[in-house]
């Protein structure tokens, strides 16, 4: 059998001759989403002299910003507005687990770093006196939300994307699949949760195209790959949120918190027998007055907060799910017929296209909706300037846990999030690492005795088998019980994939399955820590809050 890591004549995307090449960057992002794209293209301006290299696994634009339809809150109208009514709703909705200071500095520094991305061509709607119009979504107290109708993250994506193109010193390598980080790990030493000085090194990663396990080395590396939403039966992320650089850091002995918090969109469309991807229906249809109703008819939302279809996402989604129970319905109704059409397709032309699409005519039909997975509040722990627990690794946006959202993420905060800590990244990078460093010398990727898989099934079937367990045991609403069962069948499938992975070839799917395998650990051992209700954690079992306000660093 021919080892994957043998050299090669073919060319590497990454500048050597395959594997051994040892490619390198001045600066690495992973990921090339609002998070990893602003970064890179602050760094690349600041030293236009330094290689920036942003590997992604699949097409440059296929990332989870791609699919934020709402939009970005940011305060804009300070005669109606205040940072602190922004502030206020932030630390509401994240139920006491928000770091304060960090919600301050994200809310305070947000305006600037949206008329960045403003000034790199990013449009946002605006009124017939050329003002920008503003959304509302749950837990907001004023109408604060920057929109591109319904697709803000694709305008936003777009107007990145286009900037990074006309920056000579970033590249862009696609279709790569990074493997794990380079840490003193594989140099040889012990590496536990307690060494204190272990660091990145770079990383290895599976070239898709030719099916070679390279490493790309850099002295300073950003993780910007997004969310983990894949983990369940279905959810608004696109196929490739699969958990990477949470994983990733975990097995590099990083530390992570607070994966218990997943929320669970209310409003995605549902389609009978739809697994994977759901088509998102934005916050702002209820934000512009769209009603909840259930089988009867009934608009439910009165009767379990005060805020109706405008109460923050955890409470919606529960109570979505439990009109579902007592209904015995796959979902509810979402409608919109009410509504000034007119203004609704020109707010929402991609959600009336698609509803369209399957016979629903939103001005004579209700729109059938079901809470899915959609983002997760926890990550890889970083400091107020986006370092992780490991030297010389950053982390932003989805994959990382900033403080911002505590138990509950406000509404459109996440964009937000993404380019306020993509911006404290590039300043403490570009002020740590002004001068290219040394770095040891790395070995590279050893494949000797690992055979092609034999059947794919072992693969697709646990996947499938991850994802029942994680959306029946560790959804909405959860229990010991419950828990438990799914700590005890995740076991068993992380055995299986282990020596899947020590025995066979690595391939794309392998290593999304190991990801998710080790993402759906996380949470569910986050959720058994956690023996109380808060934010977007629900344990019948314990259904009232803690009094101790604590984070759970796995």
């Amino acid at each position: 059998m021919e080892n994957i890591n043998e050299r090669t004549n073919l060319g590497s995307p990454f500048g050597g001759q395959g594997a051994g090449a040892g490619a390198g960057a001045d600066f690495l992002v992973i990921g090339s989403g609002i998070a990893g794209l602003t970064y890179a293209l602050k760094i690349a301006q600041h030293f236009p002299d330094r290689k920036v290299t942003i590997i992604t696994k699949a097409a440059a634009d296929e990332t989870n910003t791609k699919y934020a339809q709402g939009g970005i809150a940011v305060v804009n109208d300070l005669e109606n507005d205040s940072f602190q009514k922004h502030i206020d709703d932030t630390l509401i909705a994240g139920d006491g687990l928000c770091d304060p200071a960090i919600v301050e500095l994200v809310v305070k520094e947000g305006p600037a770093r949206v008329q960045e991305i403003i000034d790199w061509g990013a449009q946002f709607d605006k009124d017939a006196e050329g003002s920008y119009k503003l959304g509302r979504e749950g837990g907001h107290s004023e109408d604060r939300i920057l929109h591109h109708k319904d697709v803000t993250g694709r305008e936003m994506e777009r107007a990145l994307l286009t900037a990074v193109e006309n920056t000579p010193n970033i590249t862009i390598i696609k279709h790569c699949f990074v493997v794990d980080i380079i840490t003193q790990h594989h140099l040889g030493f012990l590496v536990t949760k307690s060494t204190p000085d272990i660091s990145c090194y770079g990383v290895y990663v599976l070239n898709m195209e030719t099916n070679r396990i390279e490493k790309v080395l850099s002295q300073v590396t950003l993780l910007a790959t997004g969310g983990n939403g894949q983990v369940y039966r279905t959810t608004t992320n696109p196929f490739i949120a699969t958990g990477d650089g949470v994983a990733m850091v975990y097995r590099a002995k990083g530390r992570i918190e607070n994966m218990e918090f997943i929320q669970f969109h209310p409003t995605a469309l549902y389609e009978a027998g739809r697994r994977g991807q759901a088509f998102l229906i934005t916050e702002a249809v209820r934000g512009d007055g769209g009603i909840l109703r259930n089988s009867k008819g009934e608009a439910f939302m009165e009767r379990y907060d005060e805020r109706r279809d405008l109460a923050p996402r955890d409470i919606v989604a529960r109570a979505i799910d439990n009109e579902m129970k007592i209904g015995g319905t796959e979902h509810v109704w979402l409608d919109c017929r009410h509504m000034n059409q007119q203004q609704f397709r020109e707010h929402f032309p991609n959600i009336y296209e698609k509803c369209l699409s399957l016979g629903i005519d939103v001005a004579m039909q209700m729109i059938p909706v079901a809470p899915a997975a959609h983002y997760s509040c926890g990550g890889i722990k970083t400091d107020a300037w986006g370092r992780s627990s490991i030297a010389n690794l950053y982390a932003c946006g989805e994959c990382a846990s900033t403080g911002l959202h505590g138990a509950n993420r406000l509404a459109s905060n996440s964009l937000l999030e993404a380019m306020v800590f993509a911006h404290r990244c590039y300043l403490d990078a570009a002020r740590r690492f002004d001068t290219p460093g040394s770095l040891p010398e790395i070995p590279d990727w050893n494949a000797t005795g690992v055979a092609e898989p034999k059947e794919m099934i072992l693969i697709t079937q646990s996947l499938k088998e991850l994802q029942q367990v994680m959306s029946d045991y560790v959804g909405i609403v959860r229990n010991t019980v419950r828990l438990e069962r799914a700590m005890k069948r995740i076991d068993l499938l992380f055995e299986e994939t282990e020596e899947l992975y020590r025995n066979t070839t690595v391939s794309p799917h392998l290593l999304e399955l190991r990801n998710l395998i080790t993402v759906g650990y996380l949470i569910t051992k986050g959720a058994s820590f956690r023996r109380e209700s808060r934010g977007l954690h629900y344990n019948t079992d314990f259904p009232e809050r803690s009094e101790l306000l604590q984070n759970i660093v796995l």
